[in-house]
Order: C-alpha cells, then structure tokens, then sequence
C-alpha cells in the first residue's frame, strides 16, 4: 500500500494541504462578505421598507403640493388706497409707491415662493428622516433575521459537529413547530437511523473478527505442531509453511478489520501522546524489515509533537505508515520519518521513495483492500488496511491525512491532528 502527504520530503515542510476528503470547499470571501441568509433578509427587509417609504413620502409630498395650490391664493385683494406693510417674509410688499395692482401680484408671487419652500422644507425633513428610519430598519431586520435563523445556527453546529465522527449528538430543538422544528427533527431522525446503521456494522465487523479468531488460533498450532515434527516428509514441510504463511495473513485481516472498527468511533478517553515517541517505535520496530530489503530509515527530524487522544491508536498510525513506506520502496531507497508542530497542529510526516504513483490515484490508496496497480487481493505486502486505518484514527481524532507524490518515485504521507 503506497503513502500520502505534501510535496516536500523533509522536516521542513510547509504547512499541510488540505485533506482531500474535506468535503468543505475552501473559503475565498472574508467571512463578513459572504452572502449568508442573513445578511439576504437584512438587505430583503431593509430594501422593503425603502421603496415603502420612498412611496409614501412621494404621495404625501404630492397631496401637500396639491393642497397648498387649490388653497394658494390670498385671503384679501388690495382693491385700492395707500396700506403701509411691513414684511421680512415678503420685503417688496413695504414699497410705499406700490399700486393697488403691483401690490396684489407682489403679494402672489411671495405666497408662491413662500409655498415652494415649505414643500422643499417637507421634502428634506422627510428624506432626512426616512434616511434615519432606514438605517434603524435596516439594523431591526439584521436583529430580528438573527433571531429567525437562529435554530439554523444550531443545526448547522450540530451537523458540524457530527460531522467530526459524533452521531451520537441530535439537535433537539426547542420551540414552535414550524418549518424549522419539523427540518431539525428530520435531521435527528436520519441521525438516528445512521447511528443505528453504523453501530450495527461495527458490532458486525468486531463480532466476527472475535469469532474467527478462535479457528485461526487452532489452525496455526495443529500447523506448528505438524512442522515440529521430525519424521515429516519435505513435501509436508512445505505444505505447512505455505498454508502457515495463509494463516498468518488470515490473522492480520482479521486484526485489521477488528482496529478498523475500533477506530472509527471519535476517541473519548485520551491522554497526552508525543508523535515523536509513537514514531521513534515505529521505526524500531520495522529496522530488522528495513535491513533485509535495504531500505535506509532516517529520523533525524522527529520533533516533540504532543497531542491528546489515544496512544495505541497514534502509535499504529505511525507503524502503519513506516510499513508502507518500507514494503512500498526500492532497492537502495529510503524512509524519511519527521514530526513537529506547524500552526495548531502536531504533524507526522513520512515520506519515502518508490515507484511514481501517479495523482489520481491517490485517493484510491486510501479504501480497504485498494493497492496500487495490484490485485484486491494476493500481495505479499500486506492486507490492504494499513492505510484505511491510518486515515480513520487520524478523523477519530479530529485530524487528517494527505498524501503527494514525489518527483521521481514515492510518496509523502503527511497526518495533521489538532493540538
């Protein structure tokens, strides 16, 4: 089973990719640009009661103009006589040498100007206050669309939440029974049903991983019993080792499928586990394989990385991925194996030389009983889980992997597990 992680082979490298099972696409807006539901209503709402206002204040300012001109004229006619009048509103009504007739059509042409500027007047009052009144509505429909949409925040944090391998957790929403009661409690029922599906398949694959156990266990005495023995023909000799060697790949199927559904469940007991250690064992623990098939192990990057969950599930991580990156190589190759903290994250990075796997491919590796350009099933390397396990232990602890060929052969597997 080939490897994953980022392009670069060292310790040194950069920050991780981005898992490639995040079904999440990366975000490119700031988080106060993105058109949410919200700020959709708020715009709905605000823009509703704009073209409202807008509207009224045009009708009201038509009825305004129309009543001031029907009842426009002057309540008397200067019809003749010398009147002195003193005016600041109308100063050319205070010329003593007006006539009758000039001082009427004064007096009209004042109460026509005097007219317009009370309409002008109403009109920016109005659109100063309906510009307050905006503002206000606008920050009500943001208030009250918080108000409204939050039941969705709450499914939407649950969702996430179950997302992360937690189907134990339901919305339960509280409230009236509407449109989005009757969606949450849609929700907890599928979430009912999926943790029901997947608990009985993980019970399935342990119960029978338990069961078959106990006749291999059998199987493999009555097979070293029967090599024991010194008066066997050769061709029995070679029997039992062949249908021992088939035993033995029987028993690490069965182990595998076993840890694969125990790491499928988030991990609720942890303790602080260093990647470093986890993986200094690994490579102890695969040297003597390394020697015989000539592979150089190089762990002059392994860093402390402490994190918290489950040691022997990170330390199967590490072992897994020292394996393949052995089984997986060349002549004369080597494994390169480093660890450290990179932005909030511990990171194990194990990076080897090998065949060119090509990109699309990649996502491949990571299935039960998928190799590279093999059969499902009949390698010598190993039953096919490695990397399955690998990458359900590192989602049952919140983390990730990511796997990127190498220029020239191999690959470079690299796990990211928050802090």
């Amino acid at each position: 089973m080939p490897m994953t992680t980022s392009p670069a082979p060292g310790p040194s490298a950069t920050t991780p990719p981005r898992p490639t099972w995040d079904p999440r696409p990366p975000e490119t807006t700031a988080p106060w640009l993105r058109p949410t539901i919200r700020i959709r209503l708020t715009v709905l709402y605000g823009g509703m009661f704009l073209i409202a206002g807008v509207l009224l204040l045009l009708i009201i300012y038509l009825l305004a103009a129309q009543a001031m001109h029907q009842g426009g004229e002057a309540p008397f006619r200067l019809l003749g006589g010398n009147v002195q009048v003193n005016s600041n509103a109308c100063p050319g009504l205070s010329d003593p040498s007006l006539t009758a007739s000039h001082f009427n059509d004064v007096l009209d042409a004042c109460m026509a100007q005097q007219r317009q500027i009370a309409l002008n007047n109403l009109l920016r009052r109005s659109l100063l206050a309906l510009l307050g009144l905006t503002v206000v509505a606008f920050a009500f429909g943001y208030v009250m669309a918080g108000r409204v949409l939050s039941p969705l925040g709450k499914i939407t944090r649950t969702a996430r939440v179950v997302a992360g391998s937690d189907l134990s957790r339901r919305i339960e929403l509280d409230g009236p029974d509407d449109e989005l009661k009757e969606l949450a409690d849609t929700f907890d029922d599928m979430l009912d049903r999926l943790d029901r599906s997947f608990e009985s398949q993980r019970r399935f694959v342990a119960n029978a991983s338990h069961e078959l156990r106990t006749p291999l266990a059998i199987n493999r005495t009555l097979l070293e019993v029967q090599l024991a023995d010194p008066d066997a023909s050769p061709d029995l000799q070679q029997l039992g080792k062949t249908l021992l060697a088939t035993n033995e790949r029987s028993e690490q199927l069965v182990e595998g499928l076993l840890l694969l559904a125990r790491s499928d469940n988030e991990v609720v007991e942890r303790k602080a586990v260093d990647l470093a250690e986890a993986a200094a064992q690994a490579l102890e623990q695969t040297r003597g394989e390394a020697q015989a098939k000539g592979v150089e192990l190089r762990s002059e990057g392994l860093r402390p990385a402490v994190v918290q969950g489950s040691g022997v599930l990170l330390e199967r991580i590490a072992l897994n991925l020292v394996q393949n990156a052995v089984r997986y190589n060349v002549p004369d190759g080597w494994v390169e194996v480093a660890t450290g903290v990179e932005g909030g994250h511990a990171v194990l990075t194990v990076a080897n030389t090998g065949p060119v796997v090509p990109a699309y491919e990649l996502d491949n590796i990571f299935e039960p009983f998928r190799r590279l350009r093999t059969e499902r099933t009949g390698s010598d390397k190993g039953v096919g889980l490695g990397l399955s396990i690998v990458r359900s232990v590192a989602r049952a602890h919140g983390g990730a992997i990511t796997a990127v060929p190498r220029e020239g052969g191999g690959l470079v597997m690299r796990v990211s597990i928050p802090l």
